[in-house]
């Protein structure tokens, strides 16, 4: 079993193991002990009291963040006549279609983001075994099968971010940097838990919103007292 860095036990041994923080302790916590020299991802973990195998369980959506995630997003667009031109002068990086599936088919994965226009999502449909497991298939449930082809490039390039339960009933999203400070970033996690409070389905009963954990892309996580919620939403 591989062992953790001397670095990562030394902020490790700092965090109560039994202690929940507050969200502005567990973010401060976060930040103060980032130790390597790339500003790092401070992300957010989630679980929450569903059962994603049923479908009226399922929490999917997305969100922009007040202030972005902190990275230059790279995006795809898959349209055709107009459209193109509207996605380019939005800021898109690449434009096409059949090109840039033979591209994609030829192992070439050099983006961050898809969207399509609804008109050729068939043509999409060839590459979905390629473009599914990363998670960068078009989907209109979060607004990157689109005719606004501006709209959907603009919220991307501005930080929208995508999530979704995973099997074990847990929301992992990322929520900018370590850059950002404490206030920045405590303004997206605000968004963000809203966001996913509001989309609590009317088949989940009992507590939703089981457990959350802070922490940046090379630290331990600070976990956080669920009774804080209702506070941060203040």
């Amino acid at each position: 079993m591989p062992k953790h860095g001397k670095k990562f036990r030394t902020v490790k041994d700092k965090i109560e193991p039994l202690k929940r923080y507050t969200f502005d302790e567990a973010v401060k916590g976060a930040v103060d002990s980032a130790f390597t020299k790339f500003d790092e991802t401070v992300d957010i973990a989630v679980k929450l009291g569903v059962d994603p195998r049923h479908a009226d369980q399922m929490v999917r959506g997305s969100i922009v963040l007040p202030h972005g995630i902190g990275k230059d997003v790279k995006v795809l667009v898959f349209a055709k006549g107009e459209k193109e031109k509207e996605a380019l002068d939005a800021g898109a990086d690449f434009v096409g279609n059949d090109d840039l599936i033979e591209k994609i088919k030829g192992g070439w994965v050099g983006f961050d983001k898809v969207v399509a226009t609804p008109d050729v999502m068939g043509s999409v449909g060839k590459i979905g075994k390629i473009l599914g497991p990363r998670g960068l298939m078009p989907n209109a449930k979060v607004g990157t099968v689109t005719f606004d082809i501006a709209k959907a490039v603009g919220e991307l390039k501005a930080g929208k971010i995508e999530f979704r339960v995973e099997k074990a009933g847990i929301v992992h999203a990322p929520m900018g940097k370590v850059s950002f400070g404490v206030e920045k970033l405590m303004a997206n996690i605000s968004a963000f838990i809203d966001k996913v409070t509001r989309m609590k389905p009317s088949s989940s009963k009992g507590t939703y919103i089981k457990s959350i954990a802070i922490s940046t892309t090379m630290g331990p996580g600070f976990r956080i007292d669920p009774a804080y919620v209702k506070d941060l939403l203040k």
